[in-house]
């Protein structure tokens, strides 16, 4: 690794950092790009998710999807871990939190709200950003493209139901062009583009030359989305740090569980660890444009539940980088 890549925590936080001070010194900007976006998916951001994916779609090798199925294993754990234990370990632990622990801190209304918008997290598995976390572990990139597809396809069915049950709310309305918008964005077409790259690129030389040229260019595009995110929220983060630490809380402990569930699932099991990190990555990871688009039409825009799903999106980074360096670590023990 690069020192660059190396050091990567530190410039993450170093954007944070950039990104609270911008919000709230030239907040004309950020709402600029807060209004460029098309259902509830902000373009600027689906640009710079963009430029993360596509190095690594280069990388995805069409040949090698029909061998997928010769390791089962990794692609059955994300989906028991993702649809059959992380909704309902997120429900329980946010009740846990916001109507046990936190009680006395929080009003019981506000509670419910909190609580509705971290089940929504729950609910909704990656699309986009565990392409990113795949590409710094090294993971198999035609697999973490199949585990992603598959979700997708699973998603479509499953999310309006859960919500439902664990909400107690039936009137749930899918945000479908959010949900189509967006893998159309970070699956499809950095895929063709990947696909079209590899073409004329031809041998794998090229190709592996091409991918080490242009992944400082995902990296940067990792540290400018962080820098917009936090800018977006960074008057509330400033304006409600406790409420934001505490339902920060939850979602904390429910990503380090889930990872650690995933990821010894597979070692037990002897997944690869190019399948294992992903694997376990992807469960860990949320599809928060999903989130928020739903919690705003359920609840509304200055709701509990929509603040939930946005502190979702603030702590997922510096998390799941801490995880990405352990699944690098700890590569070795994996067969």
């Amino acid at each position: 690794m690069s020192g660059f890549e190396r050091y990567l925590t530190v410039w993450v936080a170093l954007a944070m950092a950039a990104g609270v001070i911008l919000g709230l010194v030239a907040p004309g900007l950020i709402a600029a790009i807060a209004a460029a976006e098309v259902a509830r998916v902000n373009l600027v951001v689906a640009v710079l998710i963009w430029a993360m994916v596509y190095p690594m779609m280069v990388g995805v090798d069409p040949t090698s999807l029909g061998q997928v199925a010769r390791q089962p294993r990794g692609l059955a754990i994300t989906l028991v871990v993702n649809w059959l234990i992380k909704p309902f370990s997120m429900a329980a632990l946010a009740v846990l939190f916001f109507e046990g622990v936190f009680a006395d801190l929080i009003a019981p209304a506000d509670a419910q709200q909190y609580i509705a918008g971290l089940i929504l997290l729950g609910a909704a598995p990656c699309t986009a950003m565990v392409f990113v976390w795949s590409q710094l572990t090294k993971g198999d990139e035609s697999y973490t493209l199949l585990q992603v597809s598959v979700n997708d396809v699973v998603m479509v069915f499953a999310f309006a139901p859960l919500v439902a049950f664990l909400l107690g709310v039936t009137d749930i309305v899918v945000p479908w062009e959010t949900l189509v918008l967006s893998v159309l964005l970070f699956v499809a077409l950095p895929l063709a583009a990947g696909l079209l790259t590899r073409r004329r690129l031809g041998s794998e030389a090229r190709i592996a030359a091409f991918q080490a040229r242009v992944k400082p260019w995902s990296i940067l595009g990792l540290i400018a989305t962080v820098v917009i995110l936090f800018g977006l929220q960074g008057r509330v983060i400033v304006e409600r740090p406790m409420v934001i630490g505490l339902i920060a809380v939850p979602i904390i402990l429910q990503s380090y569980g889930i990872f650690v569930l995933a990821y010894v699932a597979a070692w037990l099991l002897k997944v690869p660890h190019r399948i294992a990190a992903p694997c376990a990555l992807i469960g860990t990871s949320n599809f928060f444009e999903l989130a928020v688009a739903v919690a705003i039409s359920l609840f509304g825009l200055n709701s509990g539940a929509a603040l939930a799903t946005v502190v979702g999106v603030l702590v997922e980074v510096p998390v799941m980088l801490s995880l990405v360096a352990l699944a690098n670590r700890t590569r070795a023990r994996f067969t």
